[in-house]
Formats: structure tokens, sequence, C-alpha cells
């Protein structure tokens, strides 16, 4: 249940830790990510579980900003791009789920808004991987071999007004694009080229590293 921070010129101790406060309940961290660094200041850290707990923790005050739980184990979690003020959010879980939160308000009570979507086969989403140059199409990685493209589409409106007339997001929606196995075994990571739009690499539990082309990203 440790996360830890580290700097690479300090080798002998981490520079934040973050423990559980139950010492009698401690549960598996099994994914992390950056992201909120929009200025000098500002940063935050996703936390996936095995318990299903989603915690955001905040690096400038130290302490957990938000938190909540998709009822399945966490197995990817990602910001849609980390260096922008946070937008939105991918969690992936297993049960062929993936949750995405809309990060751009955050209300006191509800927290952040989100849609949950099952993907079409019956197995483990090992994450999500969203495409540099076009952060509302994300890549989900099949624990059946296979990669998914889905796109996010926006809402009319981003934040509307609850009775106690408190700002609260709105969740869009998102739709499956494409869907390739490329394996017999599930792919455990998977990661875009930051210079060639449509060019990936992905590897799987078969001992194997592809290189993947996707096309006609740039008419979606």
């Amino acid at each position: 249940g440790r996360v830890a921070v580290w700097d690479i010129r300090q080798k002998d101790a981490p520079v934040t830790v973050f423990e559980p406060k139950d010492l009698n309940n401690i549960r598996d961290c099994w994914t992390v990510a950056f992201g909120n660094s929009f200025n000098d200041d500002e940063r935050c850290i996703l936390a996936g579980y095995d318990s299903g707990d989603v915690k955001m923790f905040d690096l400038r005050t130290g302490k957990v900003r938000w938190e909540t739980n998709v009822r399945n184990g966490v197995c990817g979690i990602e910001f849609d791009r980390k260096e922008i003020q946070m937008n939105k959010f991918v969690v992936s879980t297993l049960e062929s789920q993936f949750h995405v939160f809309d990060a751009r308000t955050e209300h006191a009570k509800e927290g952040f808004s989100s849609l949950v979507e099952k993907v079409p086969h019956s197995s483990t989403v090992w994450g999500a991987r969203h495409l540099p140059q076009n952060r509302d199409l994300m890549m989900m990685m099949g624990g059946d071999g296979s990669l998914l493209l889905y796109k996010y589409h926006y809402p009319d409106q981003r934040r509307v007004k609850d009775k106690d007339d408190k700002p609260i997001g709105v969740v869009g929606t998102v739709s499956l694009l494409a869907n390739r196995n490329v394996s017999t075994q599930p792919i455990a990571s998977f990661d875009w080229s930051p210079d060639k739009e449509g060019l990936a690499c992905c590897g799987s539990f078969d001992q194997c590293v592809r290189v993947i082309v996707v096309t006609k990203l740039n008419k979606q």
C-alpha cells in the first residue's frame, strides 16, 4: 500500500512517501501515474489498488486530494496529458472494464463525474494509453491479447449546477473505433510514438514485442 516518489539524484531515500493509515488493512498498490503538472508547483499522483481503491495524492500539500472505489482491482491508470491542468483520466480494471473520469470539475461531495465501459471480451483490461497527438483517442490493452482503440466524446456542457447551486462535472461518452487481436496472451505494455502518429509498440506475455501501426487517426 506504499506509494513512494523518488528523485534519481537522491539514491538513499524517497523524497515523498504516502502510506496507509490503517496498518491492519493494507492493500497492494498496482499502478501509479503522474499528472496535473501545469506549473512549477502543482503535481498529482494517481494510485490504483487491488481492492479497487483509486486515490489522488497532492504532492504540494502531501495529502490525499480525492479517492473512490471502482469495485475491481485497478490494473492501469493514466491522465490524458501529464503536463496540463487535469482534464480527464482513465482507470482500467479486472472484469473487462475501464472507467473515464472528468477531472476538470471536482464536486465537494460527488467528486469527479465518471463513466464505466465494458470491453467486448471477458478478460482484464491491463491498461490504457492516450495518443500523444490526440488525447481523446486511447488504446486499451486486453487480457485476451487484443488492442482496442476508443474515442472519448465530450458532452455539450462539461459543467452544470446541482440543487445547491454548486458546480458538478458532466462526463461524456466513449465509442469503440477498432478492435484487433495481436497475441494469444495478455498485452502487458503499450507505448505510442511521440513523433510518428499511429506508430506504437506493445509487449505481451508470449515474450514478444510487436510494432503496431494504426492508420487514419487524423480522421477521427
